[in-house]
């Protein structure tokens, strides 16, 4: 059913998966011009959008596993499907975690050569906390098929 505590948390991992694509995921100040550069889930450059470098497989990876959420929550109906489809989205997740941090950490800092680190903003943690939604929504997947399988039992 949809009205379940995994679907909720499905419905989270979707969410921050969206807002992946409206929030800037990392920035830094070049101080010998006062240039920012930003990371988004679609380049990394500076923000008036001079030469930028195309980040385009954050956003890819950032929809699939928004997809394969949204699709999860209505396979409600053949919960090994579910747990499947959740084990496949962390890898998916795992990989836009990478990503996040591989052109945040040395892409961008590559980019600007200064003393001082990039600030991680607010779209650097949403892969984190996808990651552990779909960890809480696997759990109860499993639960409510543990559960089906002990009344199976009592039969």
């Amino acid at each position: 059913m949809i009205q379940r505590i995994q679907s909720v948390f499905l419905f989270l991992l979707v969410v921050a998966m969206v807002s992946l694509f409206f929030l800037p995921i990392w920035a830094k100040t070049n101080p010998a011009d006062n240039q920012e550069y930003v990371l988004t889930a679609y380049q990394l450059g500076p923000v008036n959008g001079a030469a930028t470098t195309s980040t385009i497989f954050i956003a890819v990876l950032a929809g699939l596993a928004g997809l394969i959420a949204l699709y999860e929550i209505f396979q409600y109906k053949n919960r090994l499907t579910q747990m499947k489809l959740g084990m496949l989205n962390s890898l998916v997740m795992a990989g836009l975690m990478g990503l996040v941090f591989y052109y945040s950490s040395y892409v961008g800092e590559d980019l600007v050569k200064t003393t001082t680190q990039g600030d991680y903003l607010s779209g650097f943690y949403l892969p984190a906390v996808g990651l552990l939604m779909n960890v809480l929504a696997n759990r109860f997947i499993k639960r409510d098929e543990d559960l089906v399988r002990s009344m199976d039992r009592l039969r």
